[in-house]
């Protein structure tokens, strides 16, 4: 069941990356299969709703359903990549860009040709060097080959793709701050409604989907939507990449079908625990998502409601493995200090809340905290949950809620001991 791979059926080599490599793959086969063959937009459309192919970008939202919340009868459309991936422990774009960039280049003209947008952007996060310099080749050999442009496949059907560096700043990986950014404005987010798909990039209506999404969009139309389909569970299809990061001896990017056991990928693909080490904790979609402990991922398989259940979330599918021995609150600053430097400001429970939580959880990680330093962190973390303009005041709100829940007891000895109860080792 767990054996089947949409983007792992290469080996990485120096140049596995290129336009020749990926025709040699099937690369191509799918535009060329709905540009030659004359499929329609909506046959298109048709195809990735029967695949049951949801977001990879963390809400996980079915990917044709989006497509058509875009408002009917506009002159213009767009479609924008959201390449701007800047969640700590999450590193999948990146494998994409550096080594298959193609595949989202073929994803794009796709999902461009399927929502009729002659002029798409791809944002990319701006500290992506390698990744910039493969895409803008392949976006090269694409362009030279009349695989993007005018009259693609000497079909009548022509489309654009434009590449922006974001600045680096963490919000923008927030669909409206990001389409704000691309408008050279400042990358603040914006209120909805109005949803971009009715009023997004330049006032037109524009869908927004991530790297991966887009990235498989060529296996799908190239193999049959119901062949995907038959992957993954029965909500959740097809497979996912997972970027497995922390205390595990063989770190790295896994595909593997959604549905595979947590215990499975960190104990037997990953090697399990460094030094032999007892399993502390796993952060399960991104270092924004609630901690779970050991008993919590006994059975807990890789799918968005299996993990929501457990009262987390799959998110972006950056797996964070936390060994026995690793000191809660001190990793819990990292992340404060993290989300209190990104946020960007605009709105003041995130901007204030996110500081005021960092000051405090500081405090504790240096010995020097107080009698009610976790009510207040709490009563922070609460009154930033759902009173922010975009989700990432919650980003940074749910590591407080869910640590302190989890591992209240740790918070309660640093402040009455002055010190750690694991020497505030991060490391093992």
């Amino acid at each position: 069941m767990n054996g089947h791979r949409v983007f792992f059926t290469f080996d990485i080599t120096e140049d596995c990356h290129t336009l020749d490599a990926y025709k040699k793959r099937g690369g191509y086969e799918a535009l060329a299969k709905v540009l030659k063959d004359g499929l329609q937009p909506a046959d298109v459309q048709a195809e990735v709703a029967a695949s049951g192919l949801r977001g990879r970008g963390g809400a996980g939202f079915p990917t044709a359903t989006k497509w058509s919340f875009l408002a009917k009868n506009s002159p213009v459309y767009y479609l924008v990549c959201n390449a701007d991936e800047g969640e700590p422990g999450t590193f999948k774009d990146r494998w994409i860009f550096e080594h298959t960039p193609h595949n989202l280049i073929e994803g794009m003209v796709l999902a461009s040709y399927a929502i009729n947008s002659r002029h798409s952007f791809i944002y990319i996060r701006g500290e992506f060097d390698l990744s910039y310099k493969r895409l803008m080749t392949a976006l090269k050999e694409a362009y030279a080959a009349g695989l993007v442009g005018k009259n693609i496949m000497g079909s009548d059907f022509s489309c654009d793709i434009i590449v922006q560096q974001g600045g680096g700043a963490y919000v923008c990986g927030e669909e409206s701050s990001l389409l704000s950014s691309i408008e050279g404005k400042k990358g603040y987010p914006k209120n909805k409604p109005p949803f971009p798909a009715v009023k997004g990039l330049f006032q037109a209506p524009t869908c927004v989907n991530n790297v991966e999404t887009l990235s498989v969009l060529p296996w799908i139309l190239r193999n049959g939507g119901a062949k995907y389909a038959e992957y993954g569970t029965e909500k959740n299809k097809g497979t996912r990449l997972f970027g497995i990061s922390g205390h595990v001896k063989r770190p790295g990017m896994y595909e593997r079908e959604v549905g595979y056991p947590y215990k499975k990928m960190i104990y037997e693909d990953c090697g399990g625990i460094l030094g032999d080490k007892a399993l502390k904790a796993v952060i399960p979609g991104g270092n924004s998502t609630p901690i779970l402990k050991p008993e919590q991922i006994e059975n807990l398989t890789m799918d968005i409601e299996a993990v929501a259940a457990q009262g987390s979330m799959l998110g972006s599918g950056g797996v964070i493995v936390i060994a026995e021995g690793t000191c809660i609150p001190t990793l819990l600053q990292v992340m404060t200090r993290f989300y209190a430097h990104e946020s960007c400001g605009q709105c003041t429970p995130c901007r204030e809340g996110t500081t005021w939580m960092n000051q405090i959880v500081t405090r504790i990680a240096k010995g020097q905290g107080k009698a009610g330093d976790i009510e207040n962190l709490e009563r922070i973390a609460k009154g930033i949950m759902g009173n922010t303009v975009c989700a990432l005041g919650a980003a940074a709100a749910m590591p407080v809620q869910s640590y302190l829940k989890q591992f209240r007891h740790e918070f309660e000895y640093f402040i009455e001991h002055g010190r750690s109860m694991c020497d505030g080792r991060l490391e093992i």
